[in-house]
């Protein structure tokens, strides 16, 4: 038998209170649980510019911002950045016109153009934009790459990262995210995803389907008041599309929309452009061609690549002048 000695059982009867302390104290904190996270989300709710929806957001801008900053950084890194002047001066001027009638045009916004085979492009929170060299000449032409450069800016502006990492906070049961960061983070692999790009070089990752119409209607909207013909989005995915190769998954098991849904996504919101194009003084149309410029280009590639036909003193003998 063990026996206690008198100060010994005092202690006990002492932890024992403390204990039940901390144990209703838990307990009357967990019913409030419930209250701070509807609070919570509450005052995380924001509102995306030009659609008016209402969207969860718990992630601080100026966080959010520091993470394209550093996920952009990082991935120029691994890419081939362009040295073709008069591309990246479309590129840029493009890029500027769209950014100047955003809702964010304060942003510290950089565009670069990035040479790969890749039919992609994507940008970041903070305004940070990549063009990669194989999806223009799908874009035929400046208003084409109109289309997708909108549709980019529209995701940022539309903080639909910040949506995506606000959910998977909510999953953690996590109510803030100011010390997110990419650095040394055991999350980075799902803080990119969220952001909507990969870790491997080139690859950029879908969002939600709501996400992807969202950003298509904010996207035509720019490219209107920007002053390019908004009706070139709809032909631009109509080439998407015939580019495309392979099967594709049902719409219901695809995070993306089908491409002839968004076609008919688009050409229903056409008029509501339309009508911002034509009463826009500034218009563009459909801008520069990029057709001609890298049919260009192909020429001078291949005629660098071709070997030298060697230079004779002699004029080479017509046939059958033997």
């Amino acid at each position: 038998m063990i026996c206690y000695s008198h100060d010994a059982r005092n202690r006990k009867v002492s932890v024992e209170k403390r204990g039940g302390k901390f144990y209703n104290q838990f307990m009357w904190f967990k019913r409030f649980i419930p209250i701070f996270l509807v609070f919570s989300l509450f005052l995380g709710c924001v509102t995306t510019p030009i659609t008016e929806r209402r969207s969860l957001v718990l992630i601080p801008f100026e966080n959010e911002v520091a993470l394209g900053e550093e996920a952009y950084r990082e991935i120029l890194k691994k890419e081939k950045i362009s040295q073709d002047g008069q591309l990246i001066t479309i590129v840029e001027r493009v890029g500027r016109q769209l950014a100047a009638v955003s809702p964010m045009s304060n942003l510290q916004w950089e565009f670069t153009l990035i040479e790969s085979e890749q039919k992609n492009a994507f940008a970041l929170p903070g305004g940070k934009v990549a063009i990669y060299t194989g999806i223009l000449p799908i874009c035929a032409n400046e208003a084409g790459l109109a289309a997708v450069m909108g549709h980019e800016i529209a995701h940022a502006i539309a903080r639909h990262g910040a949506q995506r990492m606000s959910q998977s906070l909510i999953l953690a049961g996590l109510l803030a995210g100011t010390s997110i960061s990419l650095s040394d983070h055991q999350d980075r692999e799902a803080i990119m995803g969220a952001l909507g790009v990969g870790t491997a070089v080139g690859v950029t990752l879908p969002f939600s389907r709501n996400n992807e119409s969202e950003a298509d209607e904010i996207g035509l909207i720019l490219m209107a008041k920007a002053g390019y013909d908004p009706r070139e989005a709809e032909r631009f995915w109509g080439r998407f599309n015939k580019m495309k190769q392979g099967s594709r998954p049902p719409e219901m098991l695809s995070t993306h929309p089908t491409d002839t849904t968004r076609i008919e996504d688009i050409r229903q919101l056409l008029p509501k452009a339309n009508r911002i194009y034509q009463t826009n003084p500034l218009k563009h149309g459909l801008g520069q061609s990029f057709l001609y410029i890298l049919s260009r280009r192909k020429m001078e590639q291949n005629s660098k690549s071709s070997p030298a036909v060697p230079q004779s003193g002699k004029p080479t003998p017509a046939p059958g002048s033997h």
